[in-house]
C-alpha cells in the first residue's frame, strides 16, 4: 500500500493565519509516516521572497516533498527559492510527477509544449510502474463558474499525453479550494480541498469566489494497492 497526502493553495501571505493554517498541516501530514506529500500549487500569495522563503522553511519536513507552482505564483521566484517548476518523485510502487500549469500574468492554465515534453519523458520511464499526474489547475469543470473560467485551457493537450501512457492511475489538482471527485481522459480526477481557505459554493456566482477562512484546513490523503485508489478528505483543527 502506498500513501500520501495532497494540499494544495496554501497561499503564504494570502491571510494573517496563513502561515499557520499551512504549518498545521504540513506538521500534521508529516507525522503520519506517508510515503510522500505533495502539494498542488499557490504556494505564495502575491510571489513575494520572503512569502517563499517561509514557505520553503514549512516544507523542509521528513518525508519526501514535491511541490508545483500555482496561478498566483512566480515561477524565477518559485525556482529560485523552492525548486524546479517541474518535479518527480520515483518511489518503487509509483511515479508522481508534478506538472507546471502556470502562466505568467494569468489565472488560467496551460500546459506548454515543453512541460508536457517533460512529461511524457517522465511517464515512459517506467511503463510499468503506476503513474500519478499532478497539476494545479483542473483539467474538468467543476461547477464552480468563476474557477471554471480559469481552468485549465486546452486540457485535450494533456489527454493526449496520457493516453501514450496506460499505467497512469489518477489526475490530482487543486486552484478550487475545496474537494472534488470528477472523471477526466478516462482517469480519476480527485481535487484537493485548500489549506488557506474553503471555496462556499453553495453561494457560488458566475462573478464571485467566495470563501471561508475559518473552516480548517483540509488536505487529501491517498491509499494505493497497486490497482484500486481511496482518497480521504480530512480537515486538520487548528489548537
Amino acid at each position: 500500500m502506498v500513501a500520501f497526502a495532497q494540499i494544495s493553495d496554501i497561499h503564504i501571505g494570502g491571510s494573517p493565519a496563513s502561515e499557520e493554517r499551512a504549518a498545521a498541516v504540513l506538521r500534521h501530514v508529516d507525522s503520519l509516516g506517508l510515503d510522500a506529500i505533495l502539494v498542488t500549487g499557490d504556494i505564495a500569495d502575491h510571489a513575494l521572497p520572503e512569502e517563499y522563503d517561509t514557505a520553503a522553511a514549512l516544507m523542509r519536513v521528513g518525508t519526501p516533498l514535491i511541490v508545483c507552482p500555482g496561478n498566483h505564483d512566480s515561477v524565477p521566484e518559485f525556482d529560485k527559492r523552492i525548486g524546479p517548476a517541474n518535479q518527480v518523485l520515483r518511489l518503487d510502487a509509483v511515479t508522481l510527477a508534478l506538472a507546471d500549469s502556470s502562466v505568467p500574468g494569468e489565472a488560467y492554465g496551460f500546459l506548454a509544449d515543453e512541460t508536457l515534453a517533460w512529461l511524457d519523458e517522465v511517464l515512459a520511464e517506467r511503463p510499468g510502474v503506476p503513474a500519478f499526474v499532478g497539476l494545479h489547475h483542473p483539467p474538468v469543470p467543476l461547477g464552480i463558474p468563476y474557477v471554471d473560467r480559469i481552468a485549465l485551457r486546452e486540457p485535450e493537450r494533456l489527454a493526449d499525453v496520457l493516453a501514450r501512457h496506460p499505467h497512469v492511475t489518477a489526475v490530482l489538482a487543486g486552484h478550487a479550494h475545496t474537494a472534488v471527485q470528477a472523471r477526466f481522459a478516462g482517469l480519476p480526477l480527485v481535487v484537493a480541498p485548500g489549506v488557506v481557505s474553503t471555496c462556499l459554493t453553495s453561494v457560488e456566482t458566475a462573478d464571485t469566489f467566495p470563501v471561508s477562512y475559518e473552516l480548517p484546513p483540509a488536505f487529501a490523503l491517498h491509499l494505493f494497492d497497486g490497482g484500486n485508489l481511496v482518497t480521504h478528505f480530512r480537515p486538520v483543527v487548528l489548537k
